[in-house]
Formats: C-alpha cells, sequence, structure tokens
C-alpha cells in the first residue's frame, strides 16, 4: 500500500492511532434569525400554488416594468377588487 500523503495511508495511519487531527474540528454556529423586515410589519402573507409558468411570467413582467412582483400582486388585486364591486385596498410600494 502506498505510504506519504495518500487518503488511504492517512485512513491507515489513524486505524493505528499514529494520526491525530492537526487542528480541531471547526465550530458551527446556528445562523441568527434576521428581525422581520420593517416594511413588512403590520401586513399578511397572502399566497398560492401555481404553475411554474405563472411565476415566471410574473417575474418577466416584473422585470420589463421595472416593478416587483409584490407591486404586481398588488395591481392585480386592486383591480380584482375594483371588478367585484370593492374598493381598492392596497397601498403602492
Amino acid at each position: 500500500m502506498a505510504k506519504g500523503n495518500t487518503l488511504q495511508a492517512m485512513l491507515d495511519r489513524a486505524k493505528v492511532g499514529g494520526d491525530t487531527p492537526a487542528t480541531p474540528a471547526p465550530i458551527v454556529t446556528p445562523p441568527v434569525a434576521k428581525p422581520a423586515q420593517a416594511g413588512r410589519q403590520g401586513t399578511k402573507l397572502i399566497g398560492g400554488h401555481f404553475a411554474p409558468e405563472v411565476s415566471t411570467q410574473l417575474r418577466i413582467l416584473a422585470a420589463e416594468e421595472g416593478t416587483t412582483v409584490q407591486n404586481l400582486l398588488g395591481e392585480a388585486l386592486d383591480d380584482l377588487f375594483v371588478k367585484k364591486g370593492r374598493g381598492r385596498v392596497t397601498r403602492g410600494g
């Protein structure tokens, strides 16, 4: 079996106690939770499951319009509310 710095040689030496780790294992700390974004305070998440093409179309439209998917959804909801005889309720942003 080849000696030197090969993985198998290192494993063989470790079996007989010839190698000990040169450095201790790194300490892994869990990520710190970020506080809720200020813009989300006083809001509620509304979601739904749609075909992937819907997500793609929304993202493309948002990029073409220079806006966000959230703003497009707000506009669409306002249009729906008006169509159904309700007032506009979303805030621009």
